[in-house]
């Protein structure tokens, strides 16, 4: 196992603890951060605002912007650059801002790292420069592009400060994911996300993205830490992807879908999951193994997706046109857990082996090219047993 080089720093943990934080009260909140290095909170709530800011596109010069927020020993301040996409968040204070944002630092989590509802932002205060005015009333005054300028920036900073919800679909058009376009998985998946779209899940995708080049690839990550914003997204790829630019959320992990044992090391150290998402090599062979390691990984109340079953058709990826049931497919192995999901119906001696699934799937959602597996107990009692299974039902009339 080769690991983004991210993935067990102390920033990480931090993030974690973060979101855990800004799940409580505000008290609770401020106790748990009573602990944390103020400065180290400032700085890793901003990195997660300057992620999300860097999803408006807008044209204009970049405006720098000082925050200043209330910490426990007092104020703390720090530059940002809206507009800048290689911006970083730097300590200090500058004279005559075009545009400072002052918030309770306790606020400033909750409202970047908490729930959706309600809104954190009671202390927040902004202030855009309004000195020295205008020369002209010429749309193209310097003083009022700059002055638009920063206010542009102001509302895509306060907007970045709040749990964004953005479109699926257009984030998968903004960071160039084939999940709308090249496929039309986006609106299943809104179906299925959705309730969770406000929780700290954890979510595994297997399969990142641009082959063998290492600064290629990762569309859908970036769609899914902007999908969930207290999320933490976990990539699985055969090649070396930790040189990717990503969020302060994601992280990278290298390694083969098709080794069991990996997998299941890795389920223990990432988990318990809430989402799998298998967009990997699409062969069959790693479909099933993959599922059959991770899927004890994911929590009750979990979905597993396995994309792309097209390729459980095609002979060259271990697929078959003509053994629709056969369990060796990915579409097949789907099949087999349809029996599994009526376990309790089946008729004593029929044959069949019980599998570890059949009391953990409790639900099977099937679209083109796309399934998606609900976990649960699946031990719902079964019909009644004066009904019989034996006879023929019109002849006991």
């Amino acid at each position: 196992m080769t690991e983004d080089p991210r993935a067990g720093d102390a920033g990480h943990a931090l993030i974690e603890r973060l979101l855990a934080a800004a799940d409580g009260t505000p008290d609770e909140t401020a106790d748990r951060l009573a602990g944390e290095d103020p400065d180290a909170v400032a700085v890793t709530t901003l990195a997660e605002v300057m992620t999300r800011v860097a999803l408006d596109e807008v044209a204009g010069a970049p405006v720098a912007v000082q925050v200043d927020l209330g910490g426990p020993g007092g104020r703390l301040g720090y530059v940002v650059t809206v507009g800048d996409p290689a911006a970083k968040v730097a300590p200090g204070w500058i004279a005559d801002p075009w545009v400072r944002l002052r918030q309770d630092l306790t606020e400033f989590v909750r409202a970047v790292f908490g729930p959706a509802v309600p809104p954190a932002g009671a202390t927040r205060e902004l202030f855009l420069k309004d000195e020295p005015g205008p020369r002209s009333w010429r749309p193209d005054d310097p003083w009022r592009v700059a002055q638009e300028a920063a206010r542009r920036a102001a509302h895509r900073l306060v907007r970045a400060c709040t749990a964004a919800t953005p479109d699926l679909a257009g984030l998968a058009v903004r960071f160039g994911s084939d999940k709308w376009g090249g496929h039309w998985y986006t609106p299943h998946y809104e179906r299925h996300f959705a309730p969770l779209r406000d929780h700290r899940v954890r979510l595994l995708e297997l399969g990142i993205g641009g082959y063998h080049l290492p600064d290629q690839g990762g569309a859908s990550l970036h769609m899914w830490q902007h999908y969930f914003p207290r999320g933490l997204v976990h990539g699985l790829d055969i090649y070396d992807k930790s040189r990717l630019p990503v969020g302060p959320r994601v992280r990278t992990v290298r390694g083969d879908q098709g080794d069991a044992a990996f997998l299941d090391t890795l389920g223990h150290r990432i988990g318990p999951l809430d989402i799998v998402i298998d967009d990997g090599s699409h062969l069959s062979r790693d479909v099933i193994v993959s599922f059959r390691a991770l899927f004890p990984h994911l929590r009750d109340g979990g979905l597993y997706v396995i994309e792309d079953l097209g390729t459980a058709y095609w002979p060259g990826w271990g697929g078959s046109s003509e053994r629709l049931d056969d369990p060796a497919t990915s579409a097949g192995f789907l099949k087999t857990l349809v029996d599994g999901l009526n376990h309790q119906e089946l008729v004593p001696g029929g044959g069949r082996a019980a599998a570890d699934t059949d009391t953990t799937v409790t639900g099977l959602h099937l679209y083109h090219n796309l399934a998606v597996v609900e976990k649960g107990r699946n031990t719902e009692q079964p019909a009644p047993s004066w009904v019989s299974r034996t006879e023929d039902p019109g002849a006991l009339l």
